[in-house]
């Protein structure tokens, strides 16, 4: 749904035409899993999928939230109703930030909201985050709030933590607030430090797929909450703020002062080697090299992702195996794990024939048949209209 057909839909449904329309994407992950929570390093770009909003402000203390996407009608909130994990609808995220915004003292005083999204929900493409940050977005401009966009995801990860109550990290909203189209983003998500590495697949004959297994996710369910856990657990033993501070270096050390605590040696085994793929893959990108170069360290990050983390599922594993026994550069489960999304990085030439392996080894296995779509890197959130 384009934004003009967006405005149109505000018009209908509200009586007036809204002050404006923003859009906001969802995300792939290139590198750097399961490390944003723990201080470390992460590299996504944004996709073509977007969350459009029509927004109109109000003064009333009144938010009116519609998604064209859902049989449902026109959600009205009073904002100072507004309470934390008191709502498990879709309207949580919209509701959140106005909440985190007013939180921080800004003065929102009420919305009208009518939003699509074609960010696939439940593939791990951050579909959550692109509908928080299109709103955030919108109210920013229309209450003249001078945020720049990594507060803005800043407040909306507040947002997705304590109000929704996922304990996901900052990279998913800094991803879509953030990039820009031709490049990945490399994110300090310590210092929120950014650095955009240009990423121009096509012009050397590479495409990156995304195969959406179809198997949904939650990132507010209890497993994605305990490897958060068992991290923070990892760092307190090693007397650190955040593994983040466990060089790669020292990490063999680090493992055996962890003695018996044999899945904390796994998780913090895996966010340590992971922050470092994530550096190898920014000096390839960097150095002009091949960037075929990057395939194999994708690889590696599937095999301590499945492994280490244990947030893979056969699904994904099904992909990446498939993929790379048919001449796939590289191959990884991208996103929070447990279903959702993989991303295969393959020649321009064999992506036919990939595909077609992928989906008869679903159909093979009795799995529903994977989404399949090219993520050419691509603009962060703007205003449309």
């Amino acid at each position: 749904m384009g934004a003009e057909q967006v405005r149109d839909g505000f018009a209908e449904l509200y009586g007036a035409q809204p002050d404006g329309v923003w859009a906001a994407p969802g995300r792939v992950n290139l590198i750097g899993e399961h490390t944003d929570y723990n201080d470390g390093f992460v590299m996504p770009f944004a996709l073509p999928h977007t969350a459009v909003a029509a927004v109109s402000r109000r003064t009333d203390g009144v938010l009116r939230l519609h998604s064209a996407d859902l049989d449902a009608g026109v959600a009205e909130l009073r904002l100072d109703e507004l309470t934390p994990e008191s709502d498990k609808a879709w309207t949580a995220y919209p509701a959140g930030v106005v909440w985190a915004l007013r939180e921080a003292g800004h003065p929102v005083t009420g919305a009208d909201v009518h939003l699509t999204s074609t960010v696939p929900s439940g593939a791990g493409l951050s579909s959550s985050a692109a509908i928080e940050v299109v709103v955030a977005l919108a109210l920013n401009d229309l209450f003249a709030l001078g945020l720049p966009g990594w507060q803005l995801a800043r407040l909306c990860q507040r947002a997705e933590n304590v109000y929704v109550g996922a304990p996901t990290g900052i990279m998913d909203q800094t991803a879509s607030a953030c990039c820009e189209a031709g490049h990945a983003l490399f994110l300090d998500t310590r210092d929120l430090s950014q650095k955009q590495i240009p990423l121009d697949l096509a012009a050397e004959g590479l495409r990156l797929l995304v195969v959406d297994t179809q198997v949904t996710h939650a990132h507010s369910g209890g497993e994605y909450g305990k490897r958060r856990a068992g991290c923070e657990k990892g760092a307190a033993l090693l007397g650190v703020d955040a593994l983040r501070d466990i060089a790669y270096a020292d990490l063999d050390a680090a493992l055996d002062r962890l003695g018996d605590e044999e899945e904390v040696r796994r998780l913090v085994r895996h966010v340590v080697t992971e922050d470092q793929r994530v550096e190898q893959v920014v000096a390839l990108l960097e150095s002009g090299g091949d960037t075929r170069a990057v395939g194999p360290v994708l690889t590696a990050g599937h095999a301590s992702l499945r492994d280490d983390f244990k947030v893979s599922c056969p699904e994904l594993d099904l992909v990446v195996d498939t993929a790379l026994a048919h001449g796939a550069l590289g191959a990884r489960m991208t996103g929070g794990g447990f279903g959702g999304s993989a991303i295969v990085l393959a020649e321009a030439t064999d992506v036919e024939a990939l595909t077609k392996a992928v989906g008869e080894a679903f159909t093979a296995a009795g799995h529903k048949s994977p989404r399949v779509f090219e993520a050419v890197p691509s603009a962060g959130a703007r205003r449309l209209i």
